[in-house]
């Protein structure tokens, strides 16, 4: 009787076990890491519709807050008690690689339905060096001109396809509005401050050949981009004289007041546009100059976590968020926008026009090189430099060569 007791209780076990590894495990847990600063947090809708269409599994999310988020995921990974999946950025993917910390998803892609409905050139965006995927992307935003329509109306201008044509438009928008003697608006707003970098570089790593590589910005493109910029400032005067030290706040205000035409950011500041000049704001993409186009790209995905106990669940949950209505449903709480064309094609948190602007622009968004260095570049690096360029402390070269020095010891 024994016998059979056992081998009953054997038999119970290996079904058990068949049944737990067929599929996804019954009861699995999915413990995902996400950073929301809005308060009207859709996360916990989600994951009731995901657990109700996948009966066994249990998504834990946790909203991390965006100070902390790197420094605890990291250590996380390193005490072997990090997420199955988690929000990522493109910056921290070198490091995880090299932590051993990310699960390839290229097989899965292959397979899921849903990935002819990621917008193009996403999947080339957030790949790996060597061509691996482990991003999936779920929201993303991308720089491009906003410009004041009224004042290009009133001037008789159309907005800029080129740089020849962006220096026209700009030195026909500064001048003197009220008779004063006095420049009171002015044709672009830059930001020398730091964040600036953006609309340097798509002015100057546009141009054929130029980048971050071993001489690429010491090259005389690379020289006659940087010269480009400091000319609007310096001898054609289209930018604001507090131009060396304006950051963000000061280039949207002066944008928004009417003292700019032009400027560079991207979706996320519509809103506050629309409210506060309605019509009169509009956007296209960057410039194309000395060759061609481009512009920063804002990225967020998720990724599986290789020491996920149930990669199978994990993914699930992973290609769910960036799915259609899924995903929408997700961007709305955070401001950015969709990946999916289907989503992307029924949004109205966005005004259609800045929608249109940034998958435009998608073509030719790019990342900067993801080094440590890139953060000694946007910290101090690049708004030193282009402040002492600015205000004649040290020419184009080199304010290049000192970039190119960064990256490239």
């Amino acid at each position: 009787m024994k016998t059979i007791t056992r081998t009953s209780g054997l038999a119970a076990a290996l079904l058990a076990s068949t049944v737990l590894f067929a599929g996804t495990a019954i009861g699995q847990e999915v413990n995902f890491w996400y950073h929301f600063d809005n308060a009207d947090n859709p996360m916990s809708d989600l994951v009731a519709k995901f657990e109700a269409a996948n009966p066994g599994i249990t998504i834990n999310a946790e909203n991390v807050p965006w100070n902390s988020y790197y420094d605890q995921l990291y250590t996380s990974i390193v005490a072997d008690n990090g997420p199955d999946v988690a929000m990522v950025k493109m910056t921290a993917q070198p490091r995880l690689i090299e932590m051993g910390a990310l699960e390839p998803i290229d097989d899965r892609l292959a397979g899921w339905a849903g990935k002819a409905d990621i917008q193009d050139d996403l999947f080339n965006l957030t790949a790996a060096a060597d061509g691996t995927h482990y991003y999936l992307p779920v929201q993303y935003v991308i720089l491009y001109l906003y410009y004041r329509a009224d004042l290009f109306a009133d001037a008789g201008l159309t907005p800029p396809t080129t740089c020849d044509e962006f220096r026209s438009a700009a030195v026909a928008l500064t001048k003197d509005t009220n008779g004063d003697g006095q420049i009171d608006q002015y044709g672009f707003g830059f930001r020398g401050g730091k964040g600036g970098h953006d609309h340097w570089a798509s002015f100057t790593v546009s141009r054929d050949g130029v980048g971050f590589g071993p001489g690429e910005l010491t090259s005389a493109a690379g020289v006659a981009g940087t010269q480009f910029v400091l000319d609007l400032f310096q001898k054609d005067k289209v930018f604001p004289p507090s131009a060396p030290n304006d950051g963000f706040k000061e280039v949207i205000g002066a944008f928004q007041g009417g003292t700019t035409a032009m400027t560079i950011h991207h979706i996320g500041s519509s809103a506050d546009m629309v409210k506060a000049l309605g019509d009169k704001v509009s956007a296209v993409p960057v410039p194309e100059c000395g060759g061609g186009h481009w512009t920063a790209f804002g990225d967020e995905s998720t990724a599986v976590f290789s020491a996920a106990e149930d990669k199978d669940a994990a993914w699930k949950w992973t290609a769910f968020l960036s799915s259609e209505g899924n995903n929408a449903k997700f961007n709305e709480a955070t401001g950015q926008l969709p990946v999916t064309k289907s989503d992307t094609a029924n949004w109205t948190l966005h005004d259609k026009r800045f929608v249109d602007a940034t998958t435009a622009s998608l073509p030719f968004a790019h990342l900067y090189p993801n080094v440590s260095e890139t953060a000694d570049f946007t910290n101090t690096v690049w708004p030193i430099a282009m402040q002492r360029a600015l205000i004649g402390e040290i020419t184009a070269e080199e304010m290049n060569a000192e970039i190119d020095a960064l990256f490239n010891k």
